[in-house]
C-alpha cells in the first residue's frame, strides 16, 4: 500500500505504474505493455515482465524495512489506527453560539496530525452541531458512539443531561469540557471537566468583595442556575449577600426590564453569568440605562464583540475565568495553529470555548500518550479516571482521581476538579490580563 511517490527514492530505479501493479489493479493498457497472446515475441514480454515484477516485490521489500530501520514516523503512524474523536457545540442556533470550539478542535487535529498525531496516532475530527437543542445534542451523541469515538473532547451544552446517558451507554467519555451547566455534568462518572465552571462564578463574588463593591446584584442566563447556590456561598464566607438574583432569557431583542432589575436597590457591582450572544444584546440597553455600576463577566463572553462600541460602559469592568489570557507565553502553540491553520477570524479565541477546548484536546493526549494497547472508548475511560493532568500554565494541576464530593465538596458538584480562577479586566476598550497566577476558591464555594 505504499504510494509511487515513495517508491522514487534518489537510490532506487524509476519503476513505472507501480502502484497498479502491487495494488492488484488491471495491469495498465498503455502502449508498450499490452499482453498479446498471439504476438510473436510474447514470450520475451512475459519474461520481462516478470522480472519486472519480481523486481517491485523486491522493493516492497526493501522499502518498509528501510523506513522501519530508520525510525521514519511515516512508518510508525502507518501501523497505528487513528484515534477517532467528536466535539460538540452549538452553532446554528438563534441563542448563544460557539463556532469558535468547532474551530479550535479542526486545529488541534491538522496540528497534530503535522506533528506526528498522538503517540504515533493520527486525530481522526469530527465536529457535530446541537443547534442549541436537546434533540440535536441527543443526535450527536449518538453520532459519536455509532462511529465508535475514542472520546467526546472539549465540547459545551446547554443540555448535557441529553448527551450524558447516550455516551455512558457506550462507555464513551465526556473529557476536558470547559463549562459543566447540566445535573448530570456535574455529577456522572463519565464526565471529566478540566474548566471550572460554575466556579468562576465564586471567584467574581470574591473580586468584588475585594473590590469593596456594597451592593451586589447577580444576572444568570436561563439554563446555569446551578451558579446559585456557590456564589451565595461565597457570599455568605465573605460576609455579604448577592442583593437580588435576576433570570436572563438566553433569546431576546430588548433586555431593558433584566437591566432595570440588575441596577436596582442602588447596584455598583453586578455579576454577570451571561454567553457572548446576549451579552451582545445587552449592552445596549446596558449603556442606555446610564448606570455607573461595574459588571464582572465570564471569560470569553464578556469579550472583545461585547465590549465594541460601549468602552465608557466597560470600563473596570472585571472578567473572571479557568484560563490565563491567550497572548502569555502558554499558548503560544495555539496561537500559531490559529494563524497556520487560518481559524474563523470573526471568532474570539481568548476564551472558555476557545482556550478550553485546546487544553481538553492537550490533556486528552496527555492520557493517551501513557497508554498501553489499543485505544478504545473504555480503555481511555479507565485510563482518566484514575490520571493526573499537568499542564503548566494553562490549567491548575487536575487528578481525576478525587472527585469533589469525596474531599469535603458541596453536594451535586462531584465532577469538578478544577477550583481555580484567574482575572482579565476591560481598560479603555481592551482586555488586559489582571492576575497572571491561579487563586483557589475550593473554601468559598463551600461556604467557609
Amino acid at each position: 500500500n505504499f504510494t509511487q511517490a515513495q517508491y522514487r527514492q534518489p537510490s532506487l530505479p524509476k519503476l513505472v505504474y507501480p502502484s497498479a501493479l502491487v495494488s492488484g489493479a488491471p495491469y495498465p493498457q498503455e502502449e508498450g505493455l499490452q499482453m498479446q497472446a498471439q504476438n510473436s515475441r510474447g514470450a520475451p514480454r512475459r519474461r520481462r515482465l516478470w522480472s519486472f515484477l519480481v523486481a517491485v516485490g523486491l522493493v516492497a521489500a526493501i522499502v518498509p524495512a528501510a523506513l522501519a530501520s530508520s525510525g521514519s514516523s511515516a512508518s510508525t503512524a502507518a501501523s497505528k489506527a487513528p484515534i477517532v474523536v467528536y466535539t460538540f457545540a452549538d452553532v446554528n442556533t438563534q441563542g448563544p453560539q460557539y463556532k469558535n470550539i468547532a474551530e479550535t478542535g479542526r486545529v488541534y487535529a491538522a496540528w497534530t496530525n503535522a506533528h506526528k498525531g498522538i503517540a504515533g496516532h493520527s486525530v481522526q475530527y469530527h465536529f457535530c452541531d446541537m443547534m442549541g437543542t436537546a434533540t440535536g445534542a441527543a443526535a450527536c451523541a449518538n453520532k459519536a458512539v455509532a462511529a465508535h469515538a475514542v472520546a467526546v473532547v472539549g465540547s459545551f451544552s446547554f443540555t448535557g443531561d441529553a448527551i450524558v446517558p447516550i455516551l455512558a451507554a457506550a462507555h464513551i467519555a465526556y473529557f476536558g469540557n470547559c463549562c459543566s451547566v447540566s445535573a448530570s455534568e456535574l455529577t456522572s462518572t463519565y464526565v471529566f471537566p478540566m474548566g471550572n465552571q460554575p466556579l468562576y462564578s465564586v471567584g467574581l463574588v470574591a473580586r468584588a468583595v475585594h473590590d469593596k463593591c456594597k451592593t451586589i446584584n447577580a444576572v444568570i442566563i436561563q439554563g446555569a442556575e446551578s451558579f446559585e447556590p456557590l456564589m451565595t456561598n461565597a457570599a455568605t464566607a465573605l460576609h455579604t449577600k448577592i442583593n437580588s438574583y435576576i433570570s436572563l432569557p438566553a433569546v431576546s431583542t430588548d433586555y431593558s426590564a433584566q437591566v432595570a432589575q440588575a441596577t436596582a436597590g442602588g447596584a455598583d457591582c453586578v455579576i454577570m453569568i451571561v454567553s457572548e450572544t446576549p451579552y451582545i444584546a445587552w449592552m445596549p440597553a446596558w449603556q442606555q440605562s446610564g448606570t455607573k455600576a461595574r459588571m464582572y463577566g465570564p471569560q470569553g463572553n464578556l469579550d472583545a464583540k461585547v465590549i465594541k462600541g460601549f468602552t465608557a460602559a466597560t470600563n473596570g469592568d472585571v472578567i473572571g475565568g479557568m484560563y490565563p489570557d491567550l497572548a502569555l507565553p502558554q499558548w503560544a502553540t495555539y496561537r500559531a495553529a490559529i494563524s497556520k491553520y487560518k481559524a474563523d477570524p470573526t471568532q474570539i479565541y481568548n476564551s472558555l470555548g476557545g482556550m478550553g477546548t485546546w487544553a481538553a484536546y492537550m490533556g486528552f493526549a496527555q492520557i493517551v500518550g501513557k497508554m498501553k494497547g489499543a485505544i478504545t472508548a473504555p480503555a481511555f475511560l479507565a485510563a482518566a479516571s484514575k490520571a493526573k493532568i499537568n499542564l503548566p500554565g494553562m490549567v491548575p494541576p487536575l487528578d481525576f482521581s478525587k472527585p469533589w464530593n469525596l474531599t469535603g465538596g458541596p453536594k451535586g458538584y462531584d465532577r469538578l476538579f478544577n477550583h481555580s480562577v484567574i482575572f482579565d479586566v476591560v481598560k479603555n476598550g481592551k482586555i488586559l490580563p489582571l492576575t497572571t497566577k491561579f487563586q483557589d476558591v475550593t473554601l468559598l464555594a463551600e461556604g467557609k
